[in-house]
């Protein structure tokens, strides 16, 4: 059997270094938020080159708390992209704008720059590219228009740790740069967690108010605030494996790489290299026509696969008030038909890369 994803071999790599981690914070009872969780927001927002990091309780509070940070409410429009996890619209629902869809391009799947000031009203406050699967958007068209048009630029990098475009972090080039450490990520906590990095200190002062019941000092409240806060636990786990994700990102890469060489079956499409993107590989996806019938064909030889994301934002049921209808974003539709993740994680195996690759082609050569 070829996991999707191995969570239990990381942790037996750093087993020494987590295990005393995690009884310090049980020793020193700082359970929420703590000198572990104020240390993780300094050296993560270091590794993205941002000034300030505000740790919160997930990805997708980070997302809530940016936008409410950066001043958009009831009435804005926010200009992002149907194909992306959910939490990305619902973030600006919460707040009670308008997600305003523009589709993907063919080869990034990321916001196709071209479609941006087409979308743009008077009701537009923010931009909201999103780096999926590790791969960056075309940030520097992005910031360029939203320059033009005075908008907020909140970066939704929750599959991009460590994730470059023209030799910049992905987080920092924006406003406001969110990451999710769902379990899962390439930076993944030992439960939920999340984070805002900016360089502007209003913007992080604000959103430490925000996660902690909108206080700046115990029992006097500002603000309307949130139930945000990071645990120490995650905090202290999350540090430890910053230190090692550099390594995990280029075992990734070169695991990518072997994967690029080796499938070769016709009608298969392995995720595009785009030059000066550096792309972290949250998620290995192939394009094919036949991806059914391909995951049935993997699964049956006890090879985990996954399909990220099935149905676009705009077709989910939840998100029909909208406004939108089938074949308003053809490339978005059309990936969400096509793709298929296959395993990816750092401790993959060359062997177990063959295995899947062989019979990811075998499947195309009958």
């Amino acid at each position: 059997m070829i996991p999707f994803l191995d969570l239990k071999t990381q942790y037996q790599s750093i087993k020494e270094e987590v295990d005393p981690a995690v009884i310090q914070i049980m020793e020193s009872t700082q359970f929420v938020l703590g000198a572990e969780v104020k240390a993780f927001e300094e050296e993560f927002a270091a590794y993205t080159g941002a000034d300030f990091g505000v740790a919160v309780n997930s990805g997708t509070s980070a997302l809530h708390l940016a936008l409410l940070a950066a001043g958009v409410g009831p009435g804005d429009e926010v200009i992002t992209v149907p194909f992306t996890f959910v939490a990305t619209a619902a973030a600006i629902c919460y707040i009670g704008a308008k997600p305003v869809f523009v589709d993907v391009d063919d080869q990034s799947y990321t916001m196709d720059v071209t479609q941006i000031e087409a979308a743009i009203t008077d009701k537009t406050k923010a931009i909201l590219p999103v780096h999926i699967y590790g791969q960056a958007a075309d940030m520097d068209p992005i910031m360029e228009i939203a320059k033009k048009h005075g908008l907020i630029v909140v970066e939704d990098a929750a599959q991009a740790h460590g994730a470059h475009y023209k030799g910049r972090p992905i987080g920092s080039i924006g406003d406001l740069g969110c990451f999710s450490f769902y379990p899962g990520k390439n930076l993944g906590a030992y439960g939920e967690g999340g984070i805002v990095v900016t360089n502007n200190p209003d913007y992080a002062q604000k959103i430490r108010i925000l996660r902690d019941w909108g206080q700046e000092r115990k029992y006097h409240h500002e603000l309307l605030g949130y139930n945000y806060r990071m645990d120490g636990f995650q905090g202290a786990v999350l540090r430890v494996k910053l230190r090692h994700l550099e390594d995990w990102t280029e075992g990734r890469r070169a695991n990518a790489a072997y994967y690029d060489e080796l499938l070769t079956g016709y009608g298969i499409q392995p995720p595009p290299v785009i030059p000066e993107r550096r792309h972290v590989y949250h998620i290995y996806a192939i394009r094919t026509k036949q991806r059914e019938r391909l995951q049935e064909a993997l699964q049956k030889q006890e090879i985990h696969t996954g399909i990220h994301y099935p149905i676009p934002v705009h077709l989910q049921q939840g998100y029909l008030h909208l406004g939108y209808k089938a074949g308003d974003f053809p490339c978005s539709e059309m990936v969400a038909n096509e793709v298929l993740s296959l395993p990816m994680f750092a401790e993959l195996t060359r062997e177990q890369i063959e295995i899947v690759a062989k019979a990811v082609n075998d499947n195309f050569h009958d």
